[in-house]
């Protein structure tokens, strides 16, 4: 589907960012925790397939808009690892001042068990509203593109699909994990707090590093 060329030279960086943000539990992930606790490990694995797919379209829609522009204009293109770096700082601190609430938000359980679609369609809203996943998308995303190259819109789509496949696999483990031991996390709202506090830390941490390549960048 993508040529050789296709790939960027920085694709192994940007694999461990894509790790690192994946793996810390942002919305996408507290959602899917939180429908495994409720309804089990068949809802979260719904959930995150439906996520994924919205994430994706995210990626396409950052690929066909930004592509150009990203291209064309350094300016531009280091104003959006300002802008999202400063976002995705603001999004830690306010995990980290969110927590209590998430953690016990995850532990309740709203109406009758949702059927596999309806928790497909409400992943894939999830993943489409994600305010982690634009940002990246959006901002950190181009970071790793080789922007001296014709194939920007190619790049950015084929590292957005790299992305919700790794989304899909990361998120599908917390949601068979959590779903297996859904009583043991329940039982205790510190484990929670803890998981939102480290994922806020990571994004605090993601954010600098944006900021920082956009100044070695000038």
């Amino acid at each position: 589907m993508f040529s050789q060329d296709v790939i960027p030279s920085r694709l192994w960086e940007y694999l461990i960012a894509s790790f690192l943000i994946i793996l810390a539990p942002g919305p996408s992930v507290l959602f899917t925790i939180a429908r495994a606790i409720a309804w089990g490990r068949a809802a979260a694995i719904a959930t995150v397939f439906g996520n994924a797919s919205g994430m994706f379209l995210v990626s396409v829609a950052v690929a066909v808009g930004l592509g150009p522009l990203l291209q064309s204009s350094h300016l531009f293109y280091t104003g959006v690892q300002w802008a999202g770096g400063s976002y995705l700082i603001y999004l830690g601190y306010t995990a980290f001042a969110a927590s209590k609430v998430d953690a016990q938000g995850m532990q309740k359980t709203d109406g009758a068990k949702p059927s596999l679609l309806t928790s497909v369609k409400n992943g894939f809203w999830v993943g489409v509203l994600n305010p982690k996943s634009i940002v990246f998308f959006a901002a950190i995303l181009p970071a790793f593109v080789d922007q001296e190259k014709s194939n920007v819109r190619s790049q950015l789509l084929l590292l957005g699909a790299i992305f919700a496949i790794m989304a899909f696999i990361s998120d599908g483990s917390y949601g068979i994990l959590a779903g297996t031991v859904r009583l043991w996390l329940a039982s205790d709202v510190g484990r929670l707090i803890f998981m939102r506090r480290f994922g806020g830390a990571v994004m605090i941490g993601l954010g600098v590093f944006t900021i920082f390549s956009a100044i070695l960048s000038n």
